[in-house]
């Protein structure tokens, strides 16, 4: 008898130990990835240096377009924001450990990224552009002018995959900023870069006054990407299209030169 309740009592250990991790299980699995930021307390936004989207000020602070919209979805969720720069290839990977909540850094809405991420609305038009030296401008006028030139591209950007699918000879560098410094100090030929940093970043009264585009290779459009299925992006297409019809999104985009890139929410 003695044995039987003893057999009964361990029985009934296991039963409720396997009914609480279940509970326990159940609990983490159905947490929205909203949730999960709230509860944290901070949505994490993975980015390079990209001006006029994502760059630094004179004191360290970022700034641009996308970093002050992020700050002010932060403001929208109740949580604080914080900025790490990411190597570009890797953006996929650092969303799905968790390194990073999202992608915020004029990402181009690819059938990849779109296949990877839980991606938002549309919210900028943009393009990728040849860059070369403003004196070699005249001789490179379409596709074909450009295609003997030697490319510098950020891996895994639209960019390098534009040149690489007009067949250009590519070399792969960290980011834009140094795709252009590429071709600023003559180790490239040209570079292919966003239409809206070249807007920011080349020309007269730039910090590249020597070089220009000429040649667009395609026409696209930035999104905001979070995990899979995430629920954020829902969240952040509230956001914009709460943030257009209030003014504050065309103010912010004034505020860094791209207005004429916003796409109506």
């Amino acid at each position: 008898m003695k044995k039987l309740i003893v057999l009964m009592l361990v029985l009934a250990t296991v039963f409720c130990f396997t009914a609480c991790s279940k509970s326990t299980d159940e609990t983490q699995t159905e947490q929205t990835d909203k949730a999960y930021v709230q509860e944290k307390g901070t949505l994490v936004v993975g980015i390079t240096d990209f001006e006029p989207m994502d760059y630094r000020d004179a004191d360290g602070n970022w700034i641009g377009f996308d970093a002050d919209m992020a700050k002010a979805f932060g403001e929208y969720l109740g949580v604080d924001v914080e900025f790490v720069e990411i190597d570009w290839d890797n953006k996929i990977l650092e969303l799905d450990s968790k390194s990073i909540d999202c992608v915020w850094n004029g990402m181009t809405l690819t059938d990849e990224v779109m296949n990877a991420m839980g991606c938002s609305n549309a919210y900028c038009d943009n393009a990728q552009v040849v860059v070369v030296p403003a004196s070699e401008a005249a001789k490179y006028k379409d596709k074909d002018s450009v295609s003997a030139l030697t490319f510098a591209v950020e891996s895994g950007s639209a960019g390098e995959a534009a040149a690489t699918e007009a067949g250009y000879t590519c070399v792969a560098v960290q980011s834009q900023s140094a795709a252009l410094m590429e071709v600023a100090a003559g180790t490239a030929d040209a570079c292919v870069i966003d239409l809206l940093m070249a807007g920011a970043m080349i020309g007269e009264g730039t910090s590249y006054p020597d070089l220009t585009h000429t040649v667009a290779l395609n026409s696209e459009k930035y999104g905001v990407g979070f995990r899979k299925d995430s629920d954020l992006a829902a969240a952040l297409n509230e956001f914009f299209a709460q943030s257009y019809a209030d003014g504050s999104m065309m103010t912010c985009a004034e505020k860094y030169g791209v207005q004429e890139s916003i796409v109506t929410q």
